[in-house]
């Protein structure tokens, strides 16, 4: 199975190596920059131009929760290993880390000076990786929103 987003602001769920489209996802009212499963295969999690983060219920087959908060697009999107949190990375550039379970925005990293363009959680770790437009990648500790490298 494989999520594309694409820029007509829907996501869909694929079969492979069939091809076949299981699933498609309509709530985003702009271009669907990044699709990543929660851990547990669960959920989805999707970023978009709309400035917005989505978390979607793959067994309900709809949008269970929109984060809010960036200030321009979204570009990628990513769960942390125990599925307690999201990482966002926006044209605004800023990454925000959000906690799934109060939903909202726990922390936001703040230090890139351009568009941050990716985001990824180290497995098993607090560590994020992102890398930005202002040819730099960063690594951050999420607990303390400090910059490692």
């Amino acid at each position: 199975i494989v999520v594309t987003g694409s820029d007509d602001h829907l996501w869909k769920m694929w079969a492979l190596p069939d091809g076949n489209i299981l699933m498609t996802g309509e709530g985003h009212t702009d271009w669907v920059s990044g699709c990543c499963f929660r851990p547990s295969g669960t959920q989805l999690v999707t970023s978009s131009g709309d400035t917005t983060v989505r978390i979607w219920d793959l067994s309900r087959r709809g949008c269970i929760l929109t984060l809010k908060g960036h200030a321009r697009a979204v570009q990628d999107c990513s769960w942390h290993s125990h599925g307690d949190f999201v990482a966002s990375a926006s044209m605004d550039s800023t990454s925000k880390i959000w906690d799934v379970n109060s939903e909202r925005c726990r922390y936001t990293l703040r230090g890139h000076k351009d568009s941050v363009n990716s985001i990824e959680f180290l497995p098993f770790s607090s560590t994020v990786l992102t890398s930005s437009a202002d040819k730099t990648l960063s690594l951050w500790d999420s607990r303390t929103v400090s910059r490692l490298f």
